[in-house]
This record gives C-alpha cells, structure tokens and sequence, in this order.
C-alpha cells in the first residue's frame, strides 16, 4: 500500500483546497483611514454515514454568519470588531453567538493578532491533528498569533485560551497552542519540494480553581513529513504527494490516558484538474490518540456507545472528491463525497461522509475618516 501510494504522489494535497473557507482579513496601506464592513457567510451540510467503533453517524445542517467592521487605522494596523453567528437547522433560535475583536500589526513578511485568531482550518494542519468539522461547529480561537509568510518559508505560530478560570472555579484552566510552517527546499519549473512540520499542544491545569484532585495534563500531538507537486498547463492543473509521521505524547506529571504514546503514517496522493480533486488517503496509527483531530483516526473510541473502547492499530483508506467553483464573484461552491475503507475489517465495509459547501464573503467600504 505505501508503494502504491508514494507512486501516485508522483501524481497528489494532503487535503483538499480550503481557500474559499478562509477569511483573513490584513492591514492595507492603499486602504488607510476607511471604515469597511466586512461580511462572511457559510452555509453548510456535512453528513456522516458511518457505523463504526471510532467515529458516529450523524448531520450537521447549518449556516455561519461573521459582520465585522474593520478601521484601516494605518498602513500596518487594522481594527476589527464584530459578532460570529452559527445557526444549526432544526434547532430553535441561533446556536451560537460569540463576539469577534482583533487588532492586526502586520509589516511587510510578518504579522502579529490578538484576540479573534486567523484559526481553524486556517493553521492548515493534517486531519489527525485538526478536524475539518471544527471549522464548522466552532472554530474560533482567542488569543495572540504570529505570522511569517515569505516565499521560501511559511509559519503560524499561536496560543489561544480555551476555558479561563477565576479564583474558586469548578472547571480548569484549559489552554492550546501550536505552530505550523513549511519550508521550500526548491520551486523550478512547475515542481516544488517542501519540508512541513506542525505541533499542537493543549494543557490543563491551574492553581486557583477547586479541582486540586484532579491533575495536571498536558498532551502533544505533532507531525512532520514531505511534499512534492507539480503544476501542469491544461486539464489537469497540478499532482502532488504530502507524506506525513504523525505522533502522539501524554506529557503529564500522572498519566491517565489510555495510551502514553502513539504514531501514525498519513500519506496522500492526488490530482487537481478542471473536473474537480481526487484524493487518496492513507491513514496507518498505532496507539494513536488525537487533540483536535478527526476521530475516525484515533486508537481509543469516543463514539456515543462505544465509548473507551480501543484498538491499538488502525489501517484507513480513503478515496475522496471535491468540485470547488467560484459561481459569481466572491461566492463559492463545494462539494465533496469521501468514502473511506478500514481495514481491519475483513469486510472492509465500504463507509462515506458528504459535503456541500455555499461561501460568501465580501467587504464594503462604508466612509473615509480624516
């Protein structure tokens, strides 16, 4: 299977193209001194047809709306301030409602936030470590935020704060950082080699809250690997191969995971071409356990019924497709179908999730300030 699949990533994205989920909004020094409405809207159906010990069947159904109101207060800074929705249909009233603040420094290469992070499915970490799913339940993150984003090396480095805790809280303190960077080894005539790396790390603890019985934890999951694409003129648009070992590590004082340590293989292949991305994915952990990441690739169950339940070695592989299309200016398609095979089933029941994906997102100038 590694053959295989190192073969046709002569031919493949670890996942599919996510730029038109994206919203990121930077200091603009043509725009300084404007007040802008920005608005970003998603419309959302993700439907798992699944019946397995990791990962539960079930549809979430829904929309996201993002008004926020940015002041160009110089060249290098942006204000921003606003209010995330999240409507799940069936559901009486708004589901969510969160505010959303930053105040954006960026000069030339490098950009520093605090406060509503540019997170999520934008930190572009691999699945076992950042579910796509969040991106649509909740996926804000508060806290400060590091940017480098030359041509020869890319990288996001972040804290954000969970659960704050007051003196006396009946809840710990829970807060999660990481970084993600890629590194160009050589970029000539179409192809490009690049070196990836991303960890992620979450700690819960704290001194002031009435929880003293239970402990201190900190878990790391990380992943490293290599990428190799090449661009192409014509139908097919570009094939690439993004390989990974991913790892898992309990760093606690006193452990109570089930597993204090596990890894895992992600390796891909694929092609974007007129007609859509095809992808192939394969997913090899052992005692694997993950913060954020996809259940589907986890060595300990947290499905509704079989909860705990463990398998020390998991083989998935996937197949998947997408059609991406910008339909009119700054409004955008996506649907994606994404069978998966595991197996360790002699069976190997043949199981899919679904997709479909309406983006807008546009910003207004609403007055100049002197």
């Amino acid at each position: 299977m590694l053959v295989f699949l190192l073969f046709l990533g002569k031919a493949s994205l670890c996942q599919f193209n996510n730029a038109a989920l994206e919203n990121r909004i930077r200091p603009d020094s043509s725009l300084t001194g404007e007040l802008h409405f920005d608005f970003y809207n998603l419309n959302f159906v993700r439907n798992y047809e699944y019946t397995n010990n990791f990962h539960d069947g079930y549809t979430i159904y829904g929309a996201q709306f993002q008004p926020q109101l940015v002041y160009y207060a110089h060249p290098n800074l942006a204000l921003t301030g606003g209010v995330f929705y999240r409507k799940d249909f069936g559901n009486g009233g708004i589901s969510l409602v969160k505010p959303l603040f930053s105040i954006k420094y960026q000069k030339n290469d490098l950009s520093l936030i605090f406060g509503s992070l540019e997170g999520g499915i934008q930190h572009h970490y691999v699945e076992p470590i950042y579910d796509f799913e969040r991106q649509l339940t909740n996926p804000l993150e508060y806290g400060t935020q590091f940017l480098l984003e030359k041509k020869a090396i890319k990288l996001d480095a972040w804290i954000a704060w969970q659960n704050m805790i007051y003196k006396g809280s009946d809840y710990k303190e829970e807060i999660i950082g990481g970084l993600s960077m890629e590194a160009t080894v050589t970029e000539d005539n179409g192809w490009k080699l690049s070196l990836p790396g991303q960890f992620l790390t979450q700690h819960r603890g704290g001194q002031i809250d009435e929880l003293k019985q239970i402990p201190v934890q900190t878990l790391f999951n990380g992943a490293t690997g290599i990428k190799l694409h090449k661009k192409f003129q014509g139908r097919v648009k570009e094939v690439y191969t993004d390989n990974y070992i991913v790892g898992y590590k309990d760093l606690s004082r006193q452990r109570d995971q089930n597993y204090l340590g596990g890894f895992g293989l992600w390796l891909t292949a694929g092609m974007d071409t007129r007609y859509g991305s095809l992808l192939a994915t394969y997913w090899g952990g052992n005692n694997f356990i993950t913060i954020k990441g996809m259940p589907l690739y986890e060595s300990v169950s947290e499905n509704l019924y079989d909860q705990g339940f463990t398998q020390n070695h998991r083989n998935v592989l996937s197949v998947r497709y997408a059609y991406q299309k910008e339909l009119l200016p700054n409004f955008y398609l996506d649907v994606r179908f994404e069978p998966h095979f595991d197996l360790d089933h002699a069976d190997h029941q043949l199981q899919f999730n679904h997709s479909f994906f309406l983006t807008y997102k546009k910003s207004f100038k609403l007055l100049k300030i002197k």
